[in-house]
């Protein structure tokens, strides 16, 4: 018995060995893949508008290109230092900050660490080891402009932003100017919510905009700009949309969207990451032309030829 018991484990100590041995050999299935980190937007996922779009992108390049997805939200990190370090510490290839307010944290970062790879997203930074992706949201807002401009019967369209910012500031001259393209004289109200995250605030300052005769409303301000087309579904007036086609959040009200196509601008970015190895230094800047923004099909109202053509030489003119 005894003898039998200590064949048993001889072989017992055999079978764990030839297992640990092949244990040794056998490599991890994540080595040599590529590491994309990003510390999302203050409102993260769930806003229905820029952070859905990006972290959408990135999915795409981790489902076809292979990479490997990291990310971050303000409400756990409590501050984009807190999450741009964590990123650091995962060894991640290249940190993404996603929105103009991680700006000053990053740059912080990426002082720190010159070695590692940065990409901030919608704002411009002069350090050497940070890419800058930014849009022309002033193109595709001029577009929005003109759609605006044709579809009010009141001669009055509102705009709101989710702070009052130059970034946001881009949206207002560009829907500005595209407005005053088609008739000079539309009245444009503006506000800005200081708020990107906030529905229900959206919901009070489209009521307030309505109430001042405005029936079409443009609002980028993302989760706060989803209770604007909410609520101009709901009093029977026109909305766009912004970053995304916004369509499904309002069926009656929303005739367009202004496009920003940070989902495909991220993937190409990764996309040539993984061939080269390296970002494109110094900034990189989408407009029309380079299909960085865009309008969305025009639906709910249904715009004569001669009104379509208006918005198409738009087009033509701001690409060239």
């Amino acid at each position: 018995m005894k003898k039998h018991a200590l064949l048993f484990l001889g072989l017992l100590f055999m079978i764990v060995s030839t297992l640990s041995g092949c244990g040794v050999k056998e490599e991890s299935p994540l080595k040599g893949k590529i590491k994309i980190g990003i510390m999302l937007s203050d409102v993260g996922l769930g806003d229905q508008s820029f952070s859905d779009a990006a972290f959408n992108g990135l999915v795409k390049a981790r489902d076809e290109l292979g990479i490997i997805l990291d990310y971050r939200e303000l409400q756990e990190t409590k501050t984009y230092e807190a999450g741009l370090r964590q990123l650091i510490e995962e060894k991640n290839d290249i940190i993404i900050g996603l929105g103009f307010m991680v700006q000053e944290d990053m740059e912080k970062v990426a002082k720190e660490y010159p070695e590692r790879t940065f990409l901030l997203v919608d704002s411009v930074s002069e350090l050497e080891n940070v890419t800058s992706l930014i849009f022309k949201e002033d193109e595709g807002s001029y577009l929005a402009g003109v759609a605006a401009a044709l579809a009010t019967q009141t001669k009055t369209v509102g705009f709101v932003g989710g702070d009052d910012v130059p970034l946001i500031h881009k949206f207002v001259d560009g829907f500005e100017k595209g407005v005053k393209s088609i008739n000079p004289d539309i009245k444009i109200i503006t506000k800005y919510a200081g708020n990107f995250g906030d529905d229900e605030l959206g919901t009070k300052l489209a009521k307030e905009m309505i109430s001042n005769k405005s029936d079409v409303l443009y609002a980028a301000a993302g989760l706060t700009g989803i209770g604007v087309l909410k609520e101009a579904e709901r009093q029977n007036v026109y909305a766009i949309g912004v970053d995304s086609d916004q369509y499904y959040f309002a069926e009656k009200a929303v005739i367009t969207s202004m496009i920003k196509n940070v989902d495909t601008a991220l993937f190409d970015i990764v996309k040539e990451y993984t061939n080269t190895k390296k970002l494109p230094s110094n900034s990189i800047e989408l407009g029309l032309k380079e299909n960085g923004v865009g309008l969305a099909p025009i639906r709910v109202i249904p715009f004569a030829e001669k009104e379509m053509q208006s918005i198409e030489d738009a087009k033509s003119k701001l690409a060239n």
